[in-house]
């Protein structure tokens, strides 16, 4: 019955996300909410950026609906008190709703990033008052159990770390929402394996309602007006949700030992793209002289663009790197000292980034000829 209420809960996300992007749309073009080109983004026609509107609004009437029915009929979840299950999913909805109405106030009208910053924060409390924070590292640099002065700052670090990662990537038509049902996918399944069905509904809600805006974003015919962008407000919405997420499958008991290693490295691996593009632009811009917070063209995508591929290949060829960096973590979290297994993934990232520094000076030399 568990399948049956996951496989429920990511359909009801699926048609709701469906029925309302359309309307999204629709607003959208009366109102004319453009995203407005400019020389540091990729499209050249304004397009709506008000997709990720549906996200939030989809995800909480799925998750109470399907709550309600579970322990309506009952069905409820094994191990776990109804008490539980409300009040930690209370704060995040309100954390989720905070952030979500901020991505909204942002793609409107303009938010700075230093008030967003101060609510990305202000929402990571609402984790952590919750329950939800790191009391291990799972032996990464040697080092395992975590005290709560120390887990929670590490706690509200990761979580603006991987809110922000996720709404700088979101570049280039389908990449932060492929990457995005990538994650929410392997994050699900994890949960589901360990019996965390509620954060597993929470996981495939959430994949259901991306997966209308996707094709959306991916296929539409922005001349049509059938293309949107997911704005702020979807990406600091999803960008919570895996942070949930990750940080839930992180947390280590005593007594798991190798399991919980094998935990943290898989639910971070869903990331690593996103995660290790941020390091390498901030650093980029450090060295540069620059502000490492002001937007510029020196992402992921950006340097695929700039060696002559198309954008939609360029998608297509990051979300493969995605996989491949899952599967290789995967295949050696029981094999590697997790310090060594996030060495090798640093030094497989650089090598990676040097072949394409080499591939843009070819595609240069080509042009100039």
């Amino acid at each position: 019955m568990n399948y049956v209420f996951l496989l429920t809960s990511w359909l009801l996300a699926l048609v709701l996300g469906m029925a309302i992007v359309p309307k999204i749309l629709l607003i959208s073009y009366k109102k004319r909410l453009f995203d407005i080109p400019d020389e540091r983004k990729v499209h050249t026609i304004p397009v709506p950026r008000l997709g990720g509107l549906s996200f939030f609004p989809v995800i909480l009437i799925t998750m109470c609906l399907m709550l309600g029915i579970r322990y309506y009929w009952g069905y409820p979840i094994e191990n776990l008190s109804p008490n539980v299950v409300l009040y930690e999913f209370l704060f995040f909805a309100v954390g989720c709703m905070t952030l979500y109405l901020t991505g909204v106030t942002d793609d409107l009208i303009g938010v700075g990033y230093r008030y967003k910053f101060l609510v990305q924060i202000a929402a990571a409390l609402l984790l952590v008052w919750s329950g939800e924070w790191f009391n291990s590292l799972g032996g990464l640099f040697g080092i395992y159990d975590l005290p709560v002065y120390i887990g929670v700052p590490v706690t509200l670090f990761v979580v603006v770390y991987i809110t922000n990662a996720i709404n700088l990537i979101d570049g280039i038509d389908g990449l932060a929402s492929g990457l995005c049902c990538i994650a929410l996918v392997v994050l699900g399944g994890m949960c589901t394996f360990q019996e965390e069905y509620v954060f597993a509904m929470l996981a495939f809600t959430t994949f259901g309602v991306i997966v209308p805006f996707w094709f959306y974003n991916v296929f539409g015919n922005a001349k049509r007006g059938h293309k949107l962008f997911m704005g702020d407000a979807g990406s600091l919405t999803l960008g919570y949700i895996v942070s949930l997420l990750i940080i839930h499958l992180s947390r280590i008991d005593m007594n798991e030992g190798e399991a919980g290693q094998v935990n943290l490295v898989l639910a971070f691996s869903t990331l690593i793209v996103p995660l290790f593009d941020v390091v390498r632009v901030v650093m980029h811009r450090v060295r540069e002289g620059k502000n490492p917070f002001m937007p510029d063209k020196n992402h992921f995508h950006h340097k695929l663009l700039r060696t002559g591929m198309h954008p939609r290949m360029v998608m297509v060829t990051i979300l493969f790197v995605a996989l491949s960096f899952i599967g290789v973590n995967w295949a050696l979290a029981g094999l590697l000292n997790i310090t060594l297994l996030l060495i090798l993934d640093i030094v497989l990232w650089t090598l990676m980034q040097l072949g394409i520094n080499r591939a843009i000076k070819r595609h240069k030399k080509t042009l100039g000829r």
